[in-house]
């Protein structure tokens, strides 16, 4: 059992009990970090509250991460109640629903923009928010997906953006290194997550997931989580700007 009790965390992508980011937060919880949720906007609120329950002590804010203003607000409020932050989760992913439908060759001008700004920049956007709170060093951890480095059909410009982000993680990793700041990617396998259910075929790549990996299973959302609990961890204070599988090894096998 990890021992996190003198930790801060932040999470950002709680939609409901089916995001992975509910998994790290428990998890987190778990090992004893005092936690801060964040949900997108008022249409999610009461269910991101309703999770509250599940991880007394923890508080929920608002926050659209493609605002600034909101991201300094929350990062202000943050600094208010604790002075300081340890542990930043994004678990954060979007794109237009036409753009996941349509070829990644119809892809939109706006739809790539959109899917990177979510998807990427705020990453970028959050760490630097963060930075100044981690003054005892810290660890940032994203979420990311095999689409990013091989094609998976009805991925689309998700997979690209996902590239994307490993590339971020690794040039954050080299920024934040003489902070003590480590930057890190997890890898999940497919997990029936509500932003999930937007990629096409989701049953197929489920079942398929589930055949191939050497596990000859899915991925569970709370392994995801508690990879992400050692990544937040002084077990990991060696590993930064890596991506971290935790996918039932299907990324070790070739066909």
């Amino acid at each position: 059992m990890l021992h996190l009790e003198d930790r801060v965390a932040v999470v950002f992508g709680l939609a409901n009990k089916r995001s992975i980011a509910f998994g790290i937060a428990q998890k987190l919880h778990a090992a004893g970090c005092k936690l801060v949720i964040t949900y997108q906007n008022e249409r999610v609120r009461q269910e991101a509250e309703g999770l509250l329950a599940e991880l007394p002590g923890a508080e929920a804010l608002l926050c659209d991460v493609s605002s600034d203003a909101e991201i300094d607000r929350v990062f202000a409020q943050i600094k208010e109640r604790y002075g300081k932050l340890h542990v930043l989760v994004h678990s954060l992913a979007f794109a237009p629903a036409e753009d996941l439908k349509n070829d990644f060759l119809q892809t939109s001008r706006d739809g790539f923009r959109i899917a990177h700004d979510v998807s990427v920049y705020s990453l970028v956007a959050l760490s630097r928010a963060a930075a100044p709170l981690m003054t005892e060093g810290g660890s940032i951890i994203t979420m990311t997906f095999y689409g990013a480095e091989k094609v998976v059909p009805h991925y689309k410009v998700m997979g690209v953006a996902k590239a994307a982000l490993e590339a971020t993680v690794r040039y954050l990793a080299y920024d934040m290194g003489k902070q003590n700041i480590r930057v890190n990617a997890i890898s999940a396998g497919p997990i029936k997550t509500l932003a999930a259910r937007g990629i096409g075929a989701l049953g197929e790549m489920l079942k398929y997931h589930a055949e191939r990996s050497p596990l000859h299973r899915n991925t569970e959302q709370l392994e995801v989580g508690g990879a992400a609990a050692f990544l937040a961890s002084d077990l990991a204070s060696g590993i930064t700007g890596e991506v971290i599988y935790v996918d039932s090894g299907y990324n070790i096998v070739g066909f």
